[in-house]
């Protein structure tokens, strides 16, 4: 009976589910004065949501944001973040009721703390501010905010209050999920310019693609080849002509990535990854001076030899950090399926354990080596000859 019962409450949740995703939910919502959305997404948080039309061709998005206060008589805000994914730097939209509660209005506050400061212009102009409290005690927020072309995925926070004092909003509560009221906005989603949209989502995913694959993987690869396999007699010169032509392809993928990264940013006025940019342009920079040490690579028995082998083994292995580590900071910008996420972790984590039992099996090779050389040494020393194989 257990098991029947817990089957039963499964379906159940099953079938609610599908009725939530069907007509409930986000989708179901409907706002005064004939206004609608290309598209929406239930908030993770707060028990909010999120509604717009991204216009590619005016740069206008178009937003309603519903939210219920944390108490009668609170706010609720919304905001995008151009420069973060948190408060700081945030363009909000907070929404509070006059004195007598009768009606609503909504003031636009640009952030540059975790204190909200004085109301004032923000960022984008926003035009054709609206809000409303309905009869199920949650607010819509309707704003239109001047963009600009080519927008693709930004950061977007939002926030209850349970008070206003004064005219101003009471500062919210830091329970788990104000303090996590974040998440990306992909404009793209469901728009009505498809083709537009298809093209830059095409490009952003091009772009992920190529530097995952030459930063993440290849050069990764490469770095395996030449540390453990020139161990082996018998995989000489074949190992640097593995590492060469890994790192070689994997610039020039990862070149590739990096331009059509320039060219996004430069698509999306107004939105900058700052740290994700840095990193990209230091793991290109750094990889091209790799590129240009290889015709400077002096001979074994050269006397600088021993410095260009730091200077190439140091430079080297930052690239392939920091290049992996930039890799999932674009996937958090881009917001990927976390199945994809999955799949590079894996795609690391093999790469990982092939050089851990590689190390492992080159040490063995080594210390085997120097004590037959060692013995050989000695049997020398002493006026022996070494057997003959």
């Amino acid at each position: 009976m257990a098991v029947q019962g817990a089957v039963v409450l499964a379906l159940l949740a099953v079938l609610l589910q599908s009725a939530h995703a069907a007509g409930g939910g986000c989708a179901g919502e409907a706002f005064s004065a004939n206004r609608a959305y290309a598209a929406c997404s239930d908030l993770p948080r707060l028990g909010a949501s999120v509604h717009w039309t991204y216009d590619r061709a005016s740069g206008d998005l178009f937003v309603a944001f519903v939210a219920a206060p944390a108490a009668p008589g609170g706010w609720v805000a919304w905001a995008l973040n151009p420069s973060g994914d948190g408060m700081p730097g945030a363009q909000a939209l907070v929404a509070l009721p006059s004195s007598d509660g009768a009606a609503w209005a909504v003031r636009t506050y640009n952030l540059s703390g975790y204190a909200l400061g004085e109301p004032g212009p923000i960022a984008f102009k926003a035009t054709d501010l609206a809000a409303e409290l309905g009869a199920d005690g949650r607010v819509r927020v309707f704003g239109r905010l001047k963009l600009g072309h080519g927008m693709g995925v930004l950061n977007q926070v939002w926030q209850v209050g349970a008070a206003v004092s004064g005219g101003n909003p009471a500062p919210h509560a830091m329970g788990g999920d104000n303090l996590a009221a974040k998440a990306k906005l992909d404009l793209l989603r469901a728009t009505t310019a498809t083709a537009g949209a298809d093209s830059t989502t095409k490009k952003r995913n091009i772009h992920g693609v190529l530097n995952a694959v030459s930063w993440g993987i290849l050069l990764p690869m490469g770095a395996i080849f030449a540390r453990y396999l020139k161990t082996f007699k018998s995989a000489d010169p074949a190992w640097f002509y593995l590492h060469v032509t890994c790192q070689l392809i994997g610039y020039v993928v990862g070149v590739s990535g990096w331009a059509t990264g320039i060219n996004l940013g430069k698509e999306s006025r107004g939105i900058t990854y700052t740290h994700h940019r840095n990193i990209g342009i230091t793991v290109f920079a750094l990889g091209t001076l790799q590129i240009f040490a290889l015709f400077l690579r002096p001979k074994k028995e050269h006397k600088y030899r021993l410095y260009w082998n730091m200077y190439h083994h140091s430079v080297g292995y930052t690239v392939i950090v920091l290049g992996i580590i930039n890799i999932f900071k674009g996937m958090a910008i881009l917001g990927v399926e976390q199945r994809w996420r999955t799949a590079y972790i894996a795609a690391i984590c093999v790469l990982v354990i092939v050089a851990v039992t590689l190390e492992v099996v080159t040490w063995g090779v080594v210390v085997r080596r120097r004590k037959a050389e060692s013995k050989t040494f000695n049997n020398a020393s002493n006026g022996h000859l070494p057997h003959s194989v």
